[in-house]
């Protein structure tokens, strides 16, 4: 398995470049709290490489929490013959670490904020 790991900023920037999309592999509960914004949720609990937005013009990204599940759904593509290497080494808790910006609801009025502000 080919697996290429990519640091929270540069995959900001090839989100940014839309060189890529970003996949969050993540429960529904877990992205309902706290988010990358624009991430498309496809949780590996009912993770299908078919089922995937594959755009021949951009990359996909993978991202979890940590960087555990995101590396298997590189390998459930791949073992699928859906050509993805790429994720984020440390998920989503490694992008709050380099201080990037994730979004969140607040429960008592539904306005979206930045739980790093």
């Amino acid at each position: 398995m080919s697996l290429r790991e990519l640091d929270p900023k540069t995959a900001l920037k090839a989100l940014q470049s839309n060189e890529a999309i970003l996949i969050d592999v993540r429960e529904p509960r877990e992205y309902a709290s706290e988010r990358i914004h624009g991430a498309l949720l496809f949780p590996l609990s009912t993770f299908d490489p078919a089922a995937l937005p594959i755009d021949k013009s951009r990359g996909m990204i993978f991202h979890c929490g940590s960087g555990k599940r995101s590396a298997d759904a590189v390998a459930r593509c791949q073992a699928a013959g859906v050509p993805i290497d790429t994720h984020v080494r440390g998920g989503i808790l490694a992008w709050k670490q380099a201080g990037l910006a994730t979004i969140a609801i607040d429960p008592a009025t539904g306005a979206m904020f930045d739980p790093q502000a």
